[in-house]
């Protein structure tokens, strides 16, 4: 009885350090895809968060309900 419950933490450790690394794997696609993904320059001392709002009114939306 004792070699099983052995052998089963084993293979319980085996399972979890291969999720681990499939996830470590996925981290470091996404980072890379990230990172290849151009992106455009930032003007100087505009900040990226307004950038291309229009101050004042803004036009209407007319929606299809």
């Amino acid at each position: 009885m004792a070699s099983n419950t052995t052998f089963a933490k084993r293979q319980k450790e085996r399972a979890r350090q291969d999720r681990q690394r499939e996830k470590d794997a996925k981290r470091k696609q996404r980072r890379e895809e990230k990172d290849a993904t151009p992106r455009a320059p930032n003007e100087e001392g505009v900040d990226p968060d307004i950038a291309g709002i229009v101050p004042g009114p803004q036009p209407i939306v007319e929606d299809d309900f």
